[in-house]
């Protein structure tokens, strides 16, 4: 053998992925590597080259730059680069430049993407993307879409009853939807015909909006089952309508359920609508971290998990709204309990504390003020003893401050929107993410909203803030190739994955809903809703999601761990717990949310 390629081989074999390869095959694959002698402080390639293929270092270092000039990573032997841009388009989304003398080994573009195709180490290897295994479809995790099990079946307002019960019977169902130009108007349903037609002793002749249930709860296609059965065990319902724009396209009845077997997120929102007691919505909470296990040891995607788990917060919520309401007996006027932070973006994992507030309609008086704050401490007491522990920074409806009528919290979003201070960014950042779980006034949020959100987005100089605000948070990346982990105390050598990982990508989401004015609070939503709406581009907003959703991923994983081994769940990760696989890619989708925090520092929407 060639002692070039000899040496290139020997040298292969302590690289992985290549190690995995047979001997014949990185033998075969070593001779399309070309070796290259780089002198120092030389430019390998600049942003938007075409890419000839992957580089990796045989020899020397290099550092990778972002278009702003900011230092990304410093590589040295056994690390390759220029990948991202091979995934893409083919075109460098970063510059590489030599630090050192060194010795580069380029692998052919056609050689890269074959290897990728034959060889599965080497595709897990470069894709950023989790996979997971093939895995039993459960309704909580299914689409409501993939739950209808037939055409929509509906009736005209003006069909007599007699009719309606004749197709029912012909075609085998419960229930039917009352629509006009395929629009929903109400359902009916045997029941109705039953106690409002029969018992009633109603003309057969009746017409059927006479007796249909008018404006029912509904869901888009776009829901998760594990939907369907929360607004069924919550409202006692067995028929819910789909609807997409308006428009009837489809039932599913309890019956369609019986289909599939849901997990046990259903069964826990089933056993906080039958509690009486704060002891036993605590017991039910207590199984919150064996769900964790199951829905994370089951492959779910991580925005699935989280979903789910906040659910049965916002289910406990209701729950002791019910509770305080039914003890202090009706409110005085109509108010909104909301929810901000991680169950406000709908992001809980296996450990969260309470971030809430009451939004009041403005005819509230300072007599009426008192049925409030005793609501707000039922409720926030409740939640605590539930395990949603007390917020450190008083950010609950039990503060006054927090407990406001609409003229109130309307005044406190211009001031913070006009005189963006420090403690106006931060509180911004908070409130910007509210979501209403709770109460009988939605209509005096989505006013609020949208009036923030069109000021917000109008005033440059808070926009600069928040912008500010959102990169204080930074991945924890050390510059030779490694983790800048925490250096003393009780969690040494660990990286913070909340405030370290998911927090900066959460942050810049928010900017991005705040320059387009987008409704959504949950991060990976904001994401994709950007994109839509040409916030980010496509690339910036794929490299992104897919970072986050690996970082998301690993919290969860990490947390599944740490319950497995009778731990509490926490964020705190060890580098040296992970494969060098594992640290790899972690680091990877650091380096991607770094380079998008640059991005936007610098006064760009994404990396092109």
């Amino acid at each position: 053998m060639d002692p070039d390629l000899q040496a290139i081989v020997t040298f292969l074999e302590s690289v992985h992925p290549y190690d995995s390869l047979p001997r014949d095959e990185l033998v075969r694959v070593a001779g399309f590597f070309s070796r290259r002698d780089v002198p120092a402080e030389t430019q390998v390639y600049d942003i938007a080259d075409s890419l000839e293929g992957l580089y990796l270092i045989m020899q020397g270092g290099v550092e990778v730059l972002d278009r702003n000039g900011a230092l990304v990573s410093l590589l040295s032997a056994r690390n390759s680069f220029g990948e991202r841009g091979l995934l893409r388009d083919g075109l460098a989304v970063t510059r590489a430049r030599t630090k050192t003398d060194s010795v580069l080994l380029v692998l052919p573009v056609d050689e890269f993407q074959r290897l990728l195709n034959d060889s599965p180490p080497f595709a897990r290897f470069f894709n950023r993307s989790r996979s997971t295994e093939a895995r039993n479809p459960d309704i909580a995790t299914l689409k409501v879409s993939d739950l209808i099990a037939r055409k929509p079946l509906d009736c005209a307002p003006d069909t007599s009853v007699a009719e309606v019960a004749r197709q029912m019977r012909d075609d085998h169902v419960s229930s039917l939807g009352v629509t006009q130009d395929d629009k929903l108007l109400g359902i009916v349903t045997v029941r109705d015909l039953s106690n409002k037609v029969l018992a009633a002793g109603l003309d057969p002749r009746t017409p059927v909006r006479s007796v249909m249930t008018p404006d029912p709860v509904s869901l888009p296609p776009s829901a998760l089952g594990s939907d369907i059965l929360h607004i069924m065990l919550e409202r006692r319902i067995g028929h819910l309508p789909i609807v997409e724009n308006g428009r009837f396209v489809g039932m599913i009845t309890q019956t369609d359920l019986t289909r599939f077997q849901a997990v046990s997120s259903a069964v826990l929102i089933r056993d906080i609508v039958g509690s009486d007691s704060v002891a036993e919505l605590a017991a039910v909470t207590a199984r919150i971290p064996q769900l964790l296990v199951q829905l994370v040891g089951g492959n779910h995607s991580h925005e699935v998990v989280t979903r789910l788990i906040t659910d049965i917060a916002d289910a406990v919520t209701r729950r002791l709204l019910a509770m305080a309401e039914a003890r202090l007996g009706p409110p005085p006027v109509p108010y909104l309990w909301l929810a901000c932070g991680s169950q406000g973006r709908q992001e809980q994992t296996g450990v969260s504390d309470q971030d809430n507030c009451l939004l009041l309609d403005d005819a509230v008086t300072p007599g009426d003020m008192s049925y409030f704050q005793q609501l707000a401490k039922f409720v926030s007491d409740g939640l605590n003893a539930c395990g949603y522990v007390y917020c450190p920074g008083d950010m609950m409806a039990t503060a006054e401050r927090w407990c406001q009528p609409m003229r109130v919290w309307r005044e406190y979003f211009r001031g913070w929107i006009n005189k963006p201070s420090p403690e106006a960014q931060m509180l911004a950042s908070v409130m910007f993410d509210l979501r209403p779980i709770g109460g009988n006034a939605v209509g005096l949020f989505q006013d609020l909203q949208a009036e923030t959100l069109e000021n917000a987005s109008r005033n440059s100089i808070f926009v600069a803030h928040m912008i500010a605000n959102s990169l204080k948070h930074t991945p924890p990346l050390g510059l030779i190739r490694g983790f800048a982990t925490i250096r003393s105390g009780e969690h040494r050598n660990h990286i913070d994955m909340k405030h370290n990982g998911v927090v900066p990508v959460t942050d810049l989401a928010r900017v991005y809903a705040l320059q387009g004015r987008l409704t959504a609070a949950n991060t990976r939503a904001r994401l994709l809703a950007a994109e839509d709406a040409g916030v980010i581009s496509a690339s910036g907003a794929r490299d992104l999601v897919e970072a986050y959703d690996l970082i998301a991923t690993m919290r969860l994983e990490n947390q599944l761990h740490l319950v497995k081994s009778g731990r509490k769940p926490d964020n705190y990760l060890a580098p040296s717990d992970l494969s060098d696989f594992e640290r790899s890619h972690l680091r990877d989708a650091f380096v991607v949310v770094r380079t998008m925090q640059s991005a936007l520092g610098h006064g760009k929407g994404a990396v092109t």
